[in-house]
């Protein structure tokens, strides 16, 4: 099954983070895009949070939405995330959160798995490098390409202290995978 999976991270060495998550997603599936890494600032969380380093990947994997998700929490909880509740690192820094946006066409809502991700298309952090390597990807329920629905966002997240939009968000790597 294909996925596009957000990967982020803003506690300790972020970059590290991200290639160890792309490496440990290797495992389980072929990694076929990868976005640009993008840094951007946390949302909703304490103002002294530091920023996070986010990209979008591609992965075509034989794991059922269900398994990827078992197998990604598992992963976070290897790299030090508290992962004792779905919200007990909620809003809190971390050293990785992975989470599936889309899976093929699929649409999923049980108690611990929504598909597609419920705020995917009200975050740049997640649009700008979904869009970088899917614009054409069709959001199942709203029924748009993902270059559509950002191109539609009303409210872009601060980036590095500024309003900017999804194209001037700040890259920090090419997409290398």
């Amino acid at each position: 099954m294909l996925y596009y999976l957000a990967l982020g991270s803003n506690m300790g060495d972020r970059l590290s983070n991200i290639r160890r998550a792309t490496a440990f997603l290797k495992t389980i599936g072929t990694v076929l895009k990868a976005s640009s890494i993008y840094e951007t600032l946390p949302v909703a969380m304490a103002p002294d949070a530091e920023n996070f380093y986010n990209q979008v990947l591609c992965l075509d994997s034989h794991l059922s939405p269900h398994d990827l998700l078992k197998a990604a929490k598992e992963f976070e909880k290897k790299m030090g995330r508290d992962v004792t509740s779905p919200t007990a690192s909620h809003n809190k820094p971390r050293t990785m959160d992975i989470d599936i946006l889309l899976a093929g066409d699929r649409v999923i809502a049980t108690r611990e798995l929504t598909i597609p991700h419920k705020e995917m298309h009200n975050r740049e952090f997640v649009l700008a490098p979904l869009n970088e390597i899917a614009p054409a990807a069709i959001h199942p329920v709203l029924k748009q390409r993902i270059t559509e629905i950002l191109s539609r966002l009303k409210t872009p997240e601060q980036i590095n202290g500024r309003q900017k939009n999804a194209t001037t968000l700040k890259t920090i790597r090419e997409g290398v995978f």
